[in-house]
């Protein structure tokens, strides 16, 4: 009998053992897991509580708890500022992301946005699908501005101007004070036009030195020419040179068959100059003269002719003879 009982005591004590055992492991498992948990869902410095499955729970002060979507589920981030789209609320409790109005892009709070998203144009803080009268939009700044450029004293929408302000030249829609580079200002209309350079064709073949069927005949300088095939602009590049002129390569040299000619020339020249010279001695010999001498020969001169006369009335038959 007793022994039956001290056999019930030490069945029972062991088995309160085991219980208090297993219920000690069980409370050791459930302190491990959740120190694992803190450990690897609070990887970001933000962070203050958070779980393996929702990521941050809460977060340091200063920083804003924004909820990122993955799939099905959020995860809480903690950022210093908010991303684009969202703007920043401050509480004592909590610092939250808060997504913006669906037109915006980018907002300071809930009523002011400060970019719209596409199709829509801002204005004081609002996105607007219309701007306001006196006003267009820009689709490149998503705003709505002036009706024209302050360059502008006409214009199609806000960027692109049809007529510009006196002293300034239109290009591309646009007024410049100074047109670009490769255009030139054009006064009579105001506008911006490209420069137009010199164009030339190509070298002509130098000419020849010598002239067809006389070879022996040769000129001295050689030509060649180029034609202009556009002419430039007030600003274009200048035409260059379209003559040019080269000594030929050979020598001039006398022709064989013009050396009769050349002799007969010389003489010629010869004989003129010796019937000069003799005009000159007869002039300088009646210069020199006396006057008696001069009266003299004057007068055997006109006996000369008298009796040149006689003799020539001698040989005239009598006038009877020619009345009969």
């Amino acid at each position: 009998m007793q022994l039956q009982l001290i056999s019930f005591v030490l069945i029972i004590s062991h088995c309160m053992e085991y219980t208090g055992g297993q219920q000690h492991s069980s409370s050791r498992h459930r302190q491990h897991k959740q120190i694992s948990g803190v450990s690897s869902g609070c990887q970001q410095g933000g962070c203050l509580t958070c779980s393996d499955y929702n990521g941050c729970l809460s977060c340091k002060p200063r920083f804003f708890m924004h909820l990122e979507r993955i799939g099905m589920k959020q995860i809480g981030v903690c950022m210093t500022s908010c991303p684009l789209g969202f703007y920043g609320t401050r509480s004592p409790e909590r610092n939250t992301c808060t997504k913006c109005r669906l037109e915006c892009d980018s907002c300071f709070n809930k009523n002011f946005c400060t970019r719209c998203r596409a199709g829509f144009y801002l204005h004081l803080g609002k996105c607007q699908e219309i701007c306001p009268e006196g006003l267009v939009g820009s689709d490149t700044q998503r705003e709505c501005v002036s009706r024209c450029p302050a360059d502008c004293d006409s214009c199609v929408n806000s960027e692109t101007c049809t007529r510009c302000r006196p002293g300034l030249y239109l290009l591309s829609g646009r007024c410049h004070h100074v047109c670009p580079e490769e255009f030139e200002p054009n006064d009579k209309l105001m506008e911006c036009t490209a420069k137009v350079h010199c164009q030339v064709g190509e070298w002509s073949e130098w000419s020849p030195c010598a002239r067809a069927g006389r070879p022996c005949w040769i000129k001295r300088n050689q030509t060649r020419t180029r034609q202009i095939l556009q002419y430039p602009s007030l600003l274009g590049n200048p035409c260059p040179e379209v003559s040019e002129v080269r000594e030929c390569p050979v020598k001039r040299r006398k022709c064989q068959g013009r050396k009769k000619n050349e002799r007969r020339e010389r003489r010629n020249r010869n004989r003129k100059d010796k019937e000069n010279q003799d005009g000159r001695r007869e002039r300088k010999r009646e210069r020199e003269r006396e006057p008696g001498e001069r009266d003299d020969s004057n007068n055997r001169n006109k006996t000369e002719h008298r009796h040149r006369r006689g003799h020539d009335t001698d040989l005239l038959p009598p006038a009877d003879s020619l009345l009969q």
